[in-house]
């Protein structure tokens, strides 16, 4: 799997000429930047069925300064593995898989602050995150908030409610655009646009992993069926510390793949690797990077957002 540098020249399928990819994305992104830096001021849109308990708000900014400690990442998996996270990393692309993807350190720390204010304000009102889990009472590792439309692990899309009582708010507008021109981001590296499909997303899934934050092997197969058979990617973007990813076309952990993604990092999956089997063995703790910290005074752990059209 070869690794690209971005701020080489590149040619775009879609354009008649070369250009300085570096230079395009700052001037693609600008009004998308400048709606993120506006958007956490506004109050979360989300309702509460009445009678309903109220959960404890789980927020993603602690209480004081930012944080100014170095970074001493440190793998906390199950299992031992030679993947690391790294530091002072330019602009790249990974090819994956066919249809997928990832684009590296594409999301600015400017961004990155945007993006964690928006999902702090939405996550301590209704709606926000909570841990979710089966009916067994077992619970998944994680902390998790949906926009757009409520996904439980054992129902699926199927209940508008979760079980407080909340409905989960909408898809905050600024997303759409960002995640879209992600999408044209990553078809300029493939052989075809079609690889992976421009989408709307109308679902995001917000997961927040802590040090023994870990998520078992899955496929996003819930979707309608127009959304799976067209292909239409899952778009995931990572800010925090530094997580495992595994993936592949079968649930034998032996033999699947697996990469590291760091802080501004995006997998996209999408076409032929709509499918594929994906989880987080573990986090690296303490692998935040320092410019974001800071900036902002982030949760210790990843936050992971994967949008979908549903």
């Amino acid at each position: 799997m070869a690794t690209f540098l971005l701020s080489k020249p590149c040619f775009y399928p879609h354009s008649s000429s070369t250009h300085l990819y570096r230079r395009d994305v700052f001037q693609r992104h600008s009004i998308v930047k400048y709606s993120l830096r506006q958007y956490h001021h506004t109050p979360a849109a989300a309702t509460v069925a009445d009678g309903v308990h109220q959960r404890e708000p789980f927020g993603l900014i602690l209480p004081g300064a930012p944080n100014t400690r170095s970074p001493t990442p440190t793998p906390n998996t199950s299992s031992a593995t030679d993947a690391k996270p790294v530091t002072n990393r330019p602009l790249s692309h990974q090819i994956l898989n066919p249809g997928m993807i990832v684009l590296r350190n594409h999301i600015s720390i400017r961004d990155q602050v945007d993006i964690v204010n928006i999902c702090h304000t939405l996550g301590v009102g209704p709606g926000g995150f909570q841990q979710p889990g089966y009916s067994s009472g077992s619970k998944l590792q994680l902390q998790r908030m949906c926009f757009g439309r409520n996904w439980d692990p054992e129902t699926k899309y199927r209940e508008r409610y979760r079980n407080d009582g909340s409905i989960p708010p909408p898809v905050p507008p600024v997303f759409i655009p960002l995640v879209q021109s992600l999408i044209q981001d990553a078809q300029a590296h493939l052989t075809s646009a079609n690889e992976i499909p421009l989408m709307r997303p109308d679902v995001c899934l917000v997961n927040f992993y802590t040090a023994t934050g870990r998520l078992g092997l899955h496929q996003d197969r819930d979707e309608r069926p127009y959304s799976i058979r067209g292909g239409l990617p899952v778009v995931s973007i990572s800010i925090g510390d530094a997580g495992e990813f595994l993936y592949g076309h079968t649930r034998d952990e032996d033999k699947l793949q697996k990469v590291v993604l760091e802080s501004g990092d995006v997998v996209i999956f999408g076409g032929k690797s709509r499918l594929i089997f994906h989880g987080v063995r573990g986090i690296f703790p303490n692998s935040t990077p320092l410019p974001l910290l800071e900036k902002i005074k982030l949760r210790p752990g990843r936050l992971n957002l994967t949008f979908r059209q549903f």
